[in-house]
C-alpha cells in the first residue's frame, strides 16, 4: 500500500554511474561534462555544492511538556526537520509547515556547531512551508534560481538531517515536473529520486551548482521509507509564498469562481474524452472571472500559462501565486474542440458559500449532489475546510445534527458566520468534522 510521508532523508548514489567511465586525466577531464578536480585526480560537484552547505541548517520544534516534570513546564522536543537560510542579512530560513506546526518554540543549529533561538514568521498549510527568523552574525545563504529551468534528466542533490544523523548529502536526477495528486494542497511538486527520508522535511534540493531549486517536502512510499520518489515545492512557488509571509505574516489567494476537478480515468469514460490528464469544471460561480471569460460547467482545462495541466492541483498551484489582477492564459476543451480565454484573478468573495447551478463552494469544499447524496469532491489547500480535516469522497448527511438533504439546505446551513459541525460519512464511517 502506498502512502505519503513528510520527508526527509539521504544516503550517497555512487557518482561513478553518472559519468563515463574515463581516466582521470586533464585530457580525460576535457570530454566528461562532470567537473574534475585535477589536483585530486577525481570528478566531483563538490565545489559547487559546498557553498550552499552551511547554510542547511537542522530546525528543532519545542512544544508542550505532557505529564508532571521537575520544576517549570518547560517546552520539550516534539519535531526536528531540515531549512535552509536563503538571506542571511535578515536571517531568514525557509522549512515546511509540518516541521514547525504545534510548536511553542523553535531553535536552528547551524553546520558550525551554534545554535539559535528563531521566531516563527508564518506558515503556510496549502504550500506546507514555512519562515523562521535568527538574529545571528556571520550567517551563509544558498543561492536561489528559478525552478522553471529545471529539466526531467537533471542533476539534483538534497541536503539535510535524516534519521538523526549530521548534516546529509544525497544525489539523483529530477524524474519529473508538475506533479499533484497528493492531498488537498496547492501542488505543483517537483519529483526526484534522490533518496529522502524523515528529518529531510524542509531541506533543500539543489542543482549540481548548488543552487536551490525546491524545498523537499514529503515522499511516496510503499514500505514506509524512502522508495526513490520524493517531492518538492518549487523555488517558483517557494518565494512567492516567502515573500507574502515575510510582508503581512500570511498568504492572501485570489480567485477566479471556478471549481475545479481533477480529471482521471474513470471520468474521462464517462465523458467520453480521449485524455485522462486535465482540469474539469465542476461549474463555475455567478459574475465571476471564470463566467466572463466563457468557461462552462463541464469544460476540460488542458493548459494554464503555457503549463500543462496534470489534474486540479496544478490550476491551484497557478492561480495560488498569482497576484490579483493577473490575467491567466486558458486552453480548454468543449465537446472535442479547443478554445482559448484569459482568467483574471480575483479577491475572493466575501460570502461563505456560493452557489452554482450544481455545485455548492462553502468555506473551501466543494460539494455536489451525488446518487449516495452530498458529496464533497474538492477542497481548497489551505481552507478552513482542509484545516478541519475534511476531504473528497466525504458524504454529508447532518450538520449540527440537523439533516441536510439538498444544496440548497447546504448552502443555507454553511451560509454565515461560526462554527459548524458536520457529521460526515467516510468509507462506511462516521466522523465529525468541525468547521470554524
Amino acid at each position: 500500500m502506498r502512502s505519503i510521508i513528510r520527508a526527509g532523508g539521504l544516503s550517497v548514489l555512487a557518482l561513478v554511474v553518472a559519468v563515463p567511465l574515463l581516466a582521470a586525466t586533464p585530457a580525460a577531464a576535457q570530454q566528461s561534462p562532470v567537473p574534475f578536480d585535477a589536483q585530486r585526480g577525481v570528478f566531483t560537484f563538490a565545489t559547487g555544492l559546498e557553498r550552499a552547505l552551511p547554510a542547511v541548517v537542522q530546525v528543532t520544534t519545542l512544544g508542550q511538556s505532557e505529564g508532571p516534570s521537575s520544576g517549570e513546564n518547560e517546552p520539550r522536543p516534539i519535531s526536528s526537520g531540515s531549512g535552509a537560510i536563503i538571506d542571511a542579512r535578515e536571517g531568514i530560513v525557509v522549512t515546511n509547515n509540518h516541521v514547525v506546526e504545534g510548536g511553542r518554540k523553535f531553535t536552528v543549529d547551524m553546520t558550525d556547531g551554534r545554535i539559535f533561538d528563531a521566531v516563527l514568521i508564518g506558515t503556510d498549510k496549502a504550500t506546507d512551508l514555512a519562515v523562521l527568523k535568527i538574529e545571528a552574525p556571520g550567517l551563509s545563504q544558498v543561492e536561489v534560481v528559478n525552478s522553471d529551468s529545471l529539466r526531467t534528466g537533471d542533476l539534483a542533490f538534497a541536503v539535510g538531517y535524516p534519521l538523526g544523523l549530521d548534516q546529509t548529502l544525497t544525489m539523483g536526477v529530477i524524474s519529473g515536473m508538475g506533479r499533484s495528486g497528493m492531498g488537498d494542497r496547492i501542488e505543483d511538486y517537483i519529483q526526484t529520486d534522490a533518496a529522502v527520508n524523515s528529518g529531510n522535511s524542509g531541506g533543500p534540493l539543489l542543482d549540481s551548482r548548488g543552487r536551490l531549486i525546491g524545498i523537499n517536502t514529503s515522499i511516496l512510499s510503499g514500505s514506509g521509507g524512502n522508495d526513490g520518489i520524493a517531492f518538492a515545492v518549487p523555488s517558483r512557488i517557494l518565494m512567492y509564498v516567502v515573500a507574502q509571509l515575510r510582508e503581512t505574516g500570511e498568504v492572501r489567494r485570489g480567485t477566479t469562481g471556478a471549481i475545479f476537478g481533477s480529471l482521471n480515468a474513470e471520468r474521462s469514460r464517462d465523458l467520453g474524452l480521449g485524455i485522462v490528464r486535465g482540469a474539469v469544471i465542476e461549474d463555475v460561480a455567478p459574475g465571476s472571472s471564470a463566467e466572463a471569460a466563457g468557461l462552462q460547467r463541464g469544460d476540460i482545462v488542458t493548459r494554464i500559462q503555457n503549463r500543462p495541466v496534470s489534474n486540479a492541483g496544478t490550476v491551484a498551484a497557478t492561480i495560488g501565486i498569482a497576484e490579483r489582477g493577473t490575467r491567466l492564459e486558458v486552453v480548454y476543451l468543449r465537446e472535442g474542440r479547443e478554445g482559448r480565454t484569459a482568467l483574471t484573478v480575483e479577491t475572493p468573495s466575501e460570502r461563505t458559500a456560493i452557489t452554482g447551478a450544481n455545485v455548492v463552494m462553502a468555506r473551501g469544499a466543494s460539494v455536489r449532489l451525488a446518487s449516495e447524496g452530498l458529496q464533497v469532491f474538492a477542497v481548497e489547500g489551505g481552507s478552513a475546510a482542509a484545516a478541519a480535516g475534511l476531504q473528497a469522497g466525504d458524504l454529508i448527511p447532518l450538520i449540527d445534527d440537523t439533516p441536510i438533504p439538498g444544496l440548497d439546505e447546504l448552502a443555507a446551513s454553511l451560509s454565515g458566520e461560526g462554527r459548524r459541525i458536520l457529521s460526515v460519512m467516510r468509507g462506511g464511517e462516521p466522523v465529525e468534522i468541525v468547521l470554524p
